[in-house]
């Protein structure tokens, strides 16, 4: 390896917004992440659902009404004017 060109590898602390702190090592003294493994749902087990707007209602009443058989019907297009009566004026 070339002399001189290499990051400065030392002690580091990683803090989440939890509260969490991890001591390693790294090129960056200090980082901030949002979340870590003692908050992430994977590692917890915990699922948070975080619903925008209604979305997650919204999906459940559609898939209520494709089980029930009355999806509603899609929107009647409307027709293009025909090129023979416009020939005709």
């Amino acid at each position: 390896m070339k002399d001189k060109i290499h990051p400065q590898y030392k002690e580091a602390t990683i803090s989440c917004v939890c509260g969490e702190t991890i001591h390693t090592r790294s090129t960056k003294p200090v980082i901030h992440v949002d979340i870590c493994s003692k908050c992430h749902p994977f590692f917890t087990g915990k699922q948070k659902l975080i619903d925008s707007a209604g979305r997650v209602e919204k999906f459940a009443k559609r898939s209520a009404l494709k089980k029930q058989g009355k999806a509603k019907p899609a929107a009647a297009k409307p027709e293009a004017p025909k090129a023979e009566e416009d020939n005709k004026a």
